[in-house]
């Protein structure tokens, strides 16, 4: 994490729990990020985001060798995304990981100190082939943030907004 700042590699920080860690080692890896983030160039944008997710037990060699499993709660979730907003306030982005957690979840995090709902996943298979089972379009996803009381708002990866097209095709233009 340390040499891509020097760098002045933008990206997101991610943090995949749930499965064997403590609760002191998620709190440690929090620091760490809120760390390394406080080391970046002045100039630099660092960790765009911060996307916590659960673990996903099906099929991974942690539950195989381990016996690791996802027995993570909702309410934990919820916390643990409260949480990072609190412990990060250096990165302006905190991320509801609706692939893992699923819609209500995700909604109730936007309420929790999240900021970003996600996207829609092109062609993401790590997760998914551990189990994760939600699944959304752009306009279900629009639909649940405004189910939520928000409003939608389409971005760049960069985190610059865009207007919202009139069909998925524009959508997809200059990604």
């Amino acid at each position: 994490m340390r040499a891509a700042h020097q760098l002045d590699i933008t990206t997101s920080a991610t943090m995949m729990f749930g499965h064997v860690e403590t609760l002191r080692e998620r709190f440690e890896h929090l620091v760490d990020i809120r760390q390394v983030q406080s080391e970046k160039p002045q100039n630099a944008d660092g960790f765009l985001a911060f996307v916590p997710w659960t673990f996903q037990d099906v099929g991974t060699l942690l539950a195989k060798i381990r016996k690791a499993k996802n027995d993570g709660t909702p309410e934990e979730y919820i916390r643990m995304l409260a949480l990072s907003r609190i412990m990060l306030p250096n990165i302006k982005n905190i991320q509801a990981s609706w692939l893992t957690v699923g819609k209500q979840v995700a909604q109730a995090c936007l309420y929790a100190g999240a900021n970003d709902f996600g996207s829609i996943m092109l062609e993401e298979n790590v997760v998914s082939a551990a189990g994760a089972p939600h699944r959304f379009t752009y306009k279900s996803i629009q639909n649940a943030i405004r189910e939520a009381g928000f409003e939608p708002q389409l971005r760049t990866q960069k985190y610059l907004f865009r207007e919202l097209p009139a069909s998925i095709e524009e959508q997809l233009i200059d990604y």
